[in-house]
């Protein structure tokens, strides 16, 4: 069941990053360079949401979402409302499908970083206004709308472009995963084994490549990165993770980004991380903070990527 009215189209949903065509992302991401652009040159107003709201619910600590989603909101001229979980009545047992009912009355857009990715499944079942994910344990599909506008900048034409992942096959490996496929990258996933990334992805994500689009799932990092035009890794620990710390860190060890596994890589080759990070683990300090580093890039393009997003969610441009 939905709650849109009759003859209205149902409102479109950001949750994994499969969400979106190859001609939409690329109008969004030729659209966020040019915000990006307008940003530096005119000053950081543009407008396009003016009179509308948007809900941005944080049941998880967060830095660059929370900055990010709510700058992008106020430079577009909309008004975000920032909630945290124990400011709302689902704390105190309010449902999940109330909660989509009362907040699609209020806003045009409630975005949420949740663990529970079936909560995002659930609100969005139930809102007649879009969802975005904001980051679940399954899923960030905004990071990966970044990593795609960072590698775009970089390197122009993403179909075909070779990018490794290497680390543990989590949230963050899941929604490249989806929208590099959507993007037609060659994208190569090295994980241990027993972190490698969920079955039903890999299937998704293979059925959305296009021609010359290539995902290739591994456990050798060196097979992965060989020629790769970026390296993208993560936290070894990602948020919920800790009790199994220690494992995590023994399987991961041989994954680690450094000057010697980014040797391997075409010669302008770039290091990507979607942040927090821990220096001198999962990647060596010297590539986070050296020249070969693209991750503040990545950090930065939240803001003018979310910024697009809102605009099509909402905008329908």
């Amino acid at each position: 069941m939905s709650t849109h009215k009759p003859g209205e189209a149902p409102p479109r949903h950001f949750l994994t990053g499969s969400e979106l065509s190859a001609s939409e992302l690329s109008r969004l991401l030729a659209r966020a360079s040019e915000l990006k652009r307008s940003r530096r040159q005119r000053g950081r107003g543009d407008g396009a949401l003016v009179g509308r709201s948007v809900a941005l619910v944080f049941e998880r600590p967060s830095t660059r979402t929370r900055v990010s989603f709510e700058l992008a909101a106020v430079e577009l001229g909309a008004h975000p409302v920032v909630l945290r979980g124990d400011e709302l009545q689902l704390a105190r047992g309010e449902s999940i499908r109330d909660t989509a009912l009362v907040l699609s009355r209020y806003v045009d857009l409630i975005a949420v970083r949740t663990a529970r990715h079936a909560a995002l499944d659930e609100l969005a079942r139930w809102s007649s206004v879009p969802v975005v994910n904001l980051l679940s344990d399954d899923y960030h599909p905004c990071q990966a709308l970044a990593d795609l506008l960072t590698l775009y900048e970089r390197f122009g034409e993403l179909a075909g472009l070779p990018v490794a992942w290497v680390g543990d096959g989590n949230n963050v490996a899941h929604s490249l995963m989806l929208a590099g496929a959507v993007a037609g990258l060659d994208l190569r996933v090295a994980t241990p084994a027993e972190l490698a990334p969920a079955a039903a992805v890999v299937e998704t994500s293979r059925s959305l490549l296009p021609p010359g689009g290539r995902l290739l799932i591994t456990t050798d990092p060196q097979v992965a990165v060989t020629g790769a035009r970026a390296v993208y890794t993560d936290v070894w620990v990602s948020m919920g993770r800790e009790d199994d710390a220690e494992r995590r860190r023994q399987l991961l060890a041989p994954y680690r980004v450094d000057e010697e596994l980014l040797a391997a890589a075409a010669d302008d080759a770039v290091a990507l991380h979607c942040l927090p990070a821990h220096p001198d683990e999962e990647i060596s300090a010297s590539v986070l903070y050296g020249p070969r580093s693209a991750v503040w890039d990545q950090a930065e393009n939240r803001l003018h990527a979310q910024k697009a997003l809102l605009e099509l969610l909402i905008e329908g441009v």
